[in-house]
């Protein structure tokens, strides 16, 4: 930790601190010419300047010098340096990409002289946003086009942070943040390049949506960004004070490190400018910070150093916000945040994006046929999915590009952008692809101790650096685990070298003890599904706090072409495996049997392969399983059920999720009852308490519960 670091968090700890105000209203009121901006040094350049306040840094430093004094002098702790677009992106417009490094240097310089003018001052690095973003695109026929990369995203703003780390600055604030991959790519450019300065992080939202302009909430963006583990961060711009509090609230509540907030001097008005006065400013912020909801406060937009002054005058004397301790959750985002916990139950991590689990998928892929591609991922949210597991391992690919193009497209689906995404892969140039894609808080699927602990940690600390989970299958030097035995000591010894090593904390740890295909006719096969249910257990007692998960699809695979034995194998196994503390798996999300309608015979068949129960347990369930070959639930509907009473039929309705008779047999119930609510609070509850009572017992799956809901 730095000295100045040291200084700030005292301060920080003691009292609200101050930050400065807008710089773009009071340059512009300079009213300066094209040949003031050009000073000595660019009178002969060939595009025209004016308007790019950052070159000001070299050609008008007195300006600059006399903005920051101006506002320690309204009472500021913490100066911005004027470098809000100074990268090769931002500074591309104007032709300006050499004076890149010099701009932030300089800003950095007049900032901190500025600075030494008084005592407990410090200067903010500013990093503000590019005119491009990663995860949306400028072409409405061309979804997944990007205009720049995630790498040259990040090494522009590896320049710029080299610049201002030379000039002196004491913290880096990645501001105004309103695609949080671009951030991703300054959080990861601050850690290569200055990683022993402290981070400030703020995002702006930029309607009452409550979203940024890509998408994501606040929680979303927390979980995205917390892997940075900032000094600060904070909520600014976009949003007049008034409209931006409750965002402030939500952030205050789960952020386990300081909170800023400095809003716009309200909405801009008709014309653009802002109208609100540093009276009412001040008063707004300083109700937020009466709440306990703040730590740094200052304005942003439209505001002068009156403004600032107006709100050191309010917030003194007042209590900082307490800082929470971490909530130590399992957590992922995409658009939204997904947290796994007690209440959770089990978590499906849809499989079909899965060029080797689906060959429509894999046919939709290899013809560029993204489009339709896509149409699968929305099949796997609608039909349950937690979190979207994306593999593009097939040897006529190129896994990489196909990777990027098709998680592209996603992030233009808010539907299934939504979920958390798994990056599934066997190459770790895939996996790199994948990370530089989302802007949530993903999952790497999947890493092993195959090639070692030094390799091991490698590619953990690469993942870690993009702020994702890790998927660790049980697989070592020794090779693939078998027996209980191996699976509980792999993964024990990953869970050490991850959490004491690569920094993870256990939460975002998926083990997953491989599931196995049984049923095969070898006798050493037997007992792969019973040793994955008593490794998992195990595992759970001794790694806490991580996650246990699988790919079912792995178990039946001698069942091939018998979908009513793979389902009934699937839901069973996982209902046993989920009591023993399986937390997730990679199913088809929509086609799992519910537990409680598996036929006693086929039940008993299935279980006695996934428990060896006995010697012949695979020969009589192959021979069973002649008897009852179908399409499993894309099989035709017995229609026996409509014989029943019509309260059990709407019962059964909703157990089911089937939705084609629901009309008719509502308005039976609704004409037998005296009042149409008896319909509702009768048969339609019945129906949904048992909907209820099976989920609760591991017996129905969310997809499974999704559908009932539809048909409720």
């Amino acid at each position: 930790m730095t000295e100045a670091e040291t200084r700030l968090r005292a301060l920080l700890d003691e009292r609200i601190v101050v930050l400065d105000g807008a710089w773009g209203v009071l340059l512009q009121g300079r009213g300066l010419s094209e040949e003031d901006f050009r000073g000595e040094r660019f009178r002969d350049h060939d595009r025209e300047v004016k308007g790019d306040p950052d070159l000001l840094n070299l050609t008008q430093p007195e300006i600059v010098s006399e903005t920051h004094r101006a506002y320690f002098d309204a009472g500021a702790d913490i100066t911005t340096t004027n470098t809000f677009t100074a990268t090769s992106i931002g500074q591309a417009d104007y032709g300006l990409q050499d004076a890149v490094y010099d701009m932030n240097v300089e800003g950095a310089r007049l900032a901190r002289e500025a600075a030494a003018l008084g005592a407990d001052r410090f200067v903010a690095g500013s990093v503000g946003p590019l005119n491009v973003t990663l995860s949306l695109s400028p072409k409405v026929d061309d979804p997944s086009y990007r205009t720049v990369s995630f790498d040259e995203v990040c090494e522009a703003y590896a320049e710029q942070i080299r610049g201002l780390r030379d000039g002196g600055v004491d913290l880096l604030l990645v501001e105004t943040i309103f695609d949080t991959l671009n951030a991703k790519a300054a959080i990861l450019a601050a850690k290569e390049v200055a990683p022993e300065l402290p981070l400030w992080i703020s995002v702006t939202i930029v309607d009452r949506s409550g979203r940024t302009l890509s998408g994501q909430t606040i929680e979303a963006f927390w979980l995205s960004v917390e892997h940075a583990e900032p000094l600060c961060v904070g909520v600014n711009c976009a949003l007049g004070a008034a409209e931006m509090r409750p965002y402030v609230a939500d952030l205050a509540h789960i952020a386990p490190t300081y909170v800023s907030c400095h809003p716009n001097a309200g909405l801009p008005n008709a014309f653009g400018g802002y109208d609100e006065g540093p009276k009412t400013t001040s008063s707004l912020l300083g109700e937020f910070a009466g709440a306990g909801l703040l730590n740094i406060v200052g304005s942003c937009c439209g505001t002068t150093p009156e403004h600032t002054r107006a709100i050191a005058d309010t917030v003194r004397g007042l209590t900082p916000r307490r800082v929470p301790p971490r909530r130590a959750e399992t957590a992922f985002s995409g658009l939204e945040p997904f947290a796994i916990g007690p209440d959770t139950n089990f978590v499906i991590v849809g499989e079909r994006t899965n060029v080797t689990g689906s060959a429509r998928f894999r046919d939709l892929i290899k013809t560029g046929d993204y489009q339709t591609a896509l149409e699968v991922a929305l099949e796997q949210v609608r039909g349950g999915a937690n979190i979207l597991d994306v593999n593009m391992d097939e040897g006529m690919l190129d896994s990489e590009q196909a990777m990027t193009t098709f998680l592209n497209l996603i992030a233009t689906e808010p539907e299934v952008a939504r979920l958390p995404i798994m990056i599934d892969s066997s190459k770790w140039s895939v996996h790199e692809a994948g990370l530089r894609c989302i802007q949530g808080k993903g999952i790497v699927n999947s890493i092993s101790l195959k090639e070692g602990e030094e390799a091991f940690l490698e590619r953990a600390r690469g993942i870690r650096r993009f702020g994702a989970g890790v998927v660790v299958m049980a697989f070592d030097e020794q090779g693939q685990a078998e027996t209980v035995e191996r699976k509980v000591e792999i993964c024990e010894r990953a869970y050490r070298l991850l959490t004491e090593e690569a920094g993870f904390a256990p939460e975002d740890l998926v083990f997953d003890p491989n599931i196995l295909a049984v049923a095969t006719g070898i006798e050493e096969h037997a007992r792969f599904a019973r040793n994955f249910i008593e490794a998992t257990a195990e595992i759970k007692r001794r790694c806490p706090g991580s996650k246990v998960s699988g790919g079912v699809s792995n178990l039946s695979f001698s069942f091939r072409g018998n979908n009513v034995v793979r389902e009934a194998m699937h839901s069973a196994f996982l209902y046993h495996a989920i009591a023993a503390g399986l937390d997730m798996a990679i199913v088809n999300a929509g086609q799992l049997a519910v537990y409680q309608d598996i036929p006693p015979d086929l039940l008993e068949h299935v279980e006695d392969v996934i428990f060896d129960r006995r010697p012949d347990a695979t020969d009589r369930l192959v021979a069973f399983a002649e008897t009852v070959k179908g399409e499993g639930t894309k099989r035709e509907l017995d229609l026996s059920w409509r014989e029943a009473p019509v309260e059990e039929r709407l019962a059964h309705a909703l157990v089911h999720g089937i939705v084609d008779f629901i009309e008719v047999d509502t308005e039976e119930a609704r004409e037998s009852a005296e009042r149409p609510l008896d319909v509702i609070e009768g048969p339609l509850m019945d129906g949904m308490k048992i909907v209820g009572d099976l989920f609760g017992a591991g017996k129905m799956f969310l997809p499974q519960v999704v559908k009932s809901a539809r048909a409720m």
